[in-house]
């Protein structure tokens, strides 16, 4: 019912703000664009045509768009650049976007999404690898199907199949391109005049021209010449510090401010539930948690407040007050219990660690599970999600403030393993605490949980193990896979109505998302830790055929962080992958003590395999955690940092439905 409200709301809105117009179009001022793609402005994108040198970031570049070069609204509204301008390079996890008129990727065998082994081979008519190296980094191609109807705004998009390396520079060739009847596509006049003889110091294109010479010779360096090559141009990623160093500075400044105390909380209800319920006690409370945005109490919209140094910095005494909950299981009463944040999904609430899935794993195995909001993307925000969809030059806003929310969370989990303890609500009837504080405090979370649980554990120091329910990464790559998106698309569509510019957007919105999802830290999420940070397993739970987070991208992940998947991940057939689970090495033996990805069937059809959301079938997207095998599992591994085999060599089943 909410759901159905919130998308009349929606409608209402974007309705009233952008009214029936023809479309803004595509901006191509000479003056910001890259002529290479004239389809539109920043095409194709990344590009470190997009950089200007500085000597004072680890990549030795920074990110420099114009605010004529952004797309824009309806209103004529570009996006303001200033706080893209402040990155070092691109996300790890960028779709190259390029637009190429008449392609078609079956007549030119470009690698699918169901053979990304393609990718790798020799004869590949597209190329991404890296320029230092000659790695040749797997990926999948696809056109945009939401553009079907409209060709001539339809973007190619690339995708990598494992992220891309901080600070690593790449380079991309397409060649051999056909259309449907297999005829060769031949670039366009720029490009190839680029290709050609060198252009003198006043041409318009000299600077460009001297840009994709160096392309060029990267390219031929290893092995891929100018024959048939119908665009490349090249893309820096940014630097780990500048993903991570706003993040880790507001945790180091709190925690460093705060020692060895306990965070302030206030324990506003104790409802004591009677015999016979598992959960014993609901406690409910706020915290004050220091806020590093420019308004107090952190209200959405807020942004960071930046100090001289560039970082986040506290207006003076500003905190965010933040409500949690906890679920104390009975059996904790007489044993206590491990200690655990619980992460929520979609524009949820704290209330949903009180839903009956995470009640019953918290009473089967002895968890406390206590949640906040995750500020920025919880049902607070809703109003500044729709905003920032009508106009993208707010999304700063949202990637803010879900940072100052992965510091609300840790500052939680703190107060698990120091303060709440001592609270008479967290004791028993002879005054012992019903939290164990002489383990580490664990973590789980699904969907939205997660997703942002993934960045969580990579900069906490207190998590060692984590479960990432139903999880995945990359927002850009997610969005149009989720049926959650549907009813919030309906304002970017009036906004943007351009397709090529609802990529756009996404891309660069990713490229400040990677703040605060798993996409910006999932080169660190394991073994090779963040500074001050330890290292972490994890263990993903992915619903096979999820309607709202993609499967897709919990592989990518898996890819990226070095997990390895229980095999036979599914049933024979259940997969039309030419190699399912390309590139996820195989769990050897039990118990196993890394990272994994275990993939849970409950009997929907696989989803598209097209960059749209499932129609067809139920969704299983809450069927892992209602099922007892997984959530023993789950709660084995978080105890011992051990997964166990709970389907016997067999794929992992779940009931539809729990």
């Amino acid at each position: 019912m909410l759901g159905r409200i919130l998308a009349m709301l929606v409608l209402i809105a974007a309705s009233v703000l952008f009214p029936p117009a023809a479309s803004a179009g595509p901006a191509t001022d000479p003056a910001t664009c890259d002529p290479v793609d004239p389809a539109a402005c920043l095409l194709p994108f990344p590009s470190d045509w997009y950089t200007v040198p500085d000597a004072s970031t680890a990549t030795g570049l920074r990110v420099n768009l114009s605010p004529a070069s952004t797309p824009r609204n309806r209103l004529g509204r570009h996006i303001d650049p200033a706080e893209w301008n402040r990155n070092d390079g691109f996300s790890p996890g960028s779709m190259l976007l390029a637009h190429v008129p008449r392609l078609d990727l079956g007549a030119t065998g470009a690698a699918p999404v169901t053979d990304m082994a393609r990718s790798l081979h020799d004869d590949a008519p597209i190329v991404v690898l890296d320029a230092a190296t000659g790695e040749r980094w797997p990926y999948f191609a696809e056109l945009d199907a939401g553009a079907a109807a409209s060709p001539e705004r339809q973007a190619l998009i690339i995708r990598p199949a494992r992220n891309f390396l901080e600070g690593h520079r790449y380079v991309v060739a397409l060649r051999d391109l056909k259309n449907a009847s297999g005829q060769a596509l031949e670039p366009n006049d720029v490009f190839r005049t680029l290709l050609g003889p060198a252009l003198p110091d006043g041409d318009p294109l000299y600077a460009r021209q001297r840009a994709a010479k160096k392309v060029v010779a990267d390219l031929g360096r290893h092995g891929i010449g100018t024959d048939g090559l119908h665009l490349a141009w090249d893309f820096t990623i940014a630097s780990e510090r500048n993903l991570s160093e706003r993040m880790l500075h507001i945790r180091d400044d709190a925690f460093g401010r705060l020692g060895d105390k306990s965070p302030s909380f206030l324990v506003t209800e104790v409802i004591d539930n009677p015999e016979g319920d598992p959960i014993a006690r609901r406690v409910r409370g706020t915290m004050t948690v220091p806020s590093y945005l420019d308004t107090y109490g952190g209200l959405p919209g807020s942004r960071f407040r930046y100090g001289p140094d560039g970082l986040p910095a506290r207006l003076p005494l500003n905190v965010q007050v933040t409500a949690f909950q906890c679920e104390i299981p009975r059996s904790t009463l007489t044993e206590p219990g491990r200690a655990s944040l619980y992460g929520h999904g979609l524009l949820g609430s704290e209330e949903e660690v009180g839903s009956g899935a995470i009640k019953a794993f918290a009473s089967e195995h002895g968890f406390v599970f206590c949640a906040t909001k995750w500020a920025g993307l919880s049902k607070d925000d809703v109003a500044n999600a729709v905003v920032s969809l009508a106009d993208f030059g707010n999304f700063p806003s949202m990637a803010d403030r879900m940072q100052q929310g992965i510091l609300n969370m840790l500052w939680l989990g703190r107060a698990m393993t120091t303060g709440l303890p001592k609270h008479k609500a967290f004791q028993n009837a002879d005054g012992e605490p019903v939290i164990d504080v002489s383990h580490d405090l664990a973590y789980y979370g699904n969907s939205q949980g997660g997703i942002m649980g993934g960045a969580l554990t990579a900069v906490s120091t207190d998590i060692r193990h984590a479960v990432l329910g139903v999880p995945g990464m990359n927002y850009s790559t997610l969005l149009n896979r989720s049926v959650d998106f549907t009813q919030y698309a309906v304002v970017m569509n009036l906004a943007y109505p351009d397709k090529l510019d609802q990529q756009l957007n996404l891309a660069l919105a990713q490229m400040l998302w990677d703040r605060a999802e798993a996409n910006g830290y999932a080169q660190h999420l394991t073994d090779d830790p963040l500074p001050g940070t330890p290292s972490h397993r994890v263990l993903l739970h992915v619903a096979f055929g999820d309607h709202q987070v993609s499967p897709l991208t919990a592989e990518v992940q898996a890819r990226t962080i070095g997990a390895r998947i229980h095999r036979p991940a599914v049933a024979p057939g259940r997969n039309p992958d030419t190699i399912p689970y390309w590139d996820i090495p195989a769990i050897e033996n039990y118990p196993h003590t890394g990272s994994a990805l275990i993939i849970w069937d409950s009997g929907s059809p696989y989803g598209p395999l097209t960059n749209t959301p499932p129609t067809e079938g139920r969704d299983p997207h809450s069927d892992p955690r209602k099922s007892p095998s997984a959530r023993f599992q789950a709660a084995a591994f978080l105890k011992t940092g051990q997964i166990v085999d709970v389907c016997e060599g067999a794929p992992c089943t779940a009931a539809p439905g729990g």
